[in-house]
């Protein structure tokens, strides 16, 4: 076990998650659904790619539930892109991250799994973070508040499907359905409200599925060379990191408010992830 490589794998996957979004806080003026046929591109040529150089089977084991991960997922993210619209890059990571709340009620009825009330506590404390950014912050914007949940909602159904998934398919295989699906979908919908981009912005568009891929891929090897408790939380770095780039590159504005609100619903995950790693130790022993 290569702790220090897997920290700095899960670091390098949460700078190009960063990346990824701040580029599509760039282009917000952009329509989503052309940045999400370019983010999806981008990543569908390297998974394919990848797929056939390995000779490993494209359409896969659970192709029934793959497609239903790959509509639910480009769903989540074609609501998490409008959200940037009208939110802080910073609030709208953070609020993304509840969806871990929303796959754990989706885990009760689809795979029968029990929820600890001590994992309740912890779901309470980050929910509570939620109420805080919309009571207290005035900078948070309604209808950006509305996307960024049921964004988060469908990502809690996206974790709760590739569960269901398990190992029966090819991580890749799973990202490539995902990928096929959202250029389909991203491709057909942007024929309808197409904005042409303008110098660089095309060279932005180009890379953006780019850092996703290695997003993904870093985050991936992070998991296969520690245990969850280990590089888990460092997952949560991308929301310090789009707060920082927030700051220094949209000229952002966090009040003392919406910095409470996004601590206390990192910090309730961070606790819960914490919580059920261990929990889940203690059964194997």
């Amino acid at each position: 076990m290569d702790i220090k490589k897997a920290l700095g794998f899960m670091i390098l996957s949460t700078m190009s998650f960063t990346l990824m979004n701040t580029i599509v806080k760039y282009l917000v003026h952009i329509p989503a659904y052309e940045i999400v046929f370019f983010r999806s591109l981008g990543t569908l040529v390297l998974t394919m790619s990848y797929l056939l150089k390995n000779k490993i089977s494209i359409l896969g084991n659970k192709r029934k539930l793959l497609i239903l991960r790959g509509v639910v997922g480009v769903t989540s993210m074609t609501l998490f892109f409008m959200s940037l619209k009208y939110l802080s890059i910073g609030t709208a990571v953070s609020l993304r991250y509840i969806a871990p709340i929303f796959a754990a009620v989706f885990a009760i009825f689809l795979l029968k799994e029990k929820i600890k009330p001590m994992q309740w506590l912890f779901f309470g404390i980050a929910f509570s973070g939620v109420l805080i950014l919309k009571g207290f912050d005035g900078e948070v914007n309604n209808t950006g508040l509305l996307l960024i949940l049921i964004a988060a909602f469908f990502s809690g159904l996206v974790y709760v499907l590739i569960g269901k998934i398990g190992k029966q398919d090819h991580p890749v295989v799973v990202v490539n359905y995902f990928m096929f699906i959202a250029t389909l979908v991203g491709g057909t919908l942007m024929i309808f409200d197409w904005k042409t981009p303008e110098g660089i912005e095309w060279i932005l568009l180009s890379v953006i599925g780019i850092f996703g891929y290695f997003g993904q891929l870093y985050m991936t090897k992070a998991f296969q060379l520690a245990t969850t408790t280990q590089v888990a939380p460092l997952k949560y770095l991308e929301v310090l990191f789009t707060v920082v780039v927030g700051l220094f590159w949209f000229n952002e504005v966090y009040t003392l408010w919406s910095v409470l609100g996004m601590v206390m619903i990192i910090g309730g995950l961070i606790l819960n992830a914490l919580y059920k790693n261990k929990t889940t130790m203690k059964k194997k022993i």
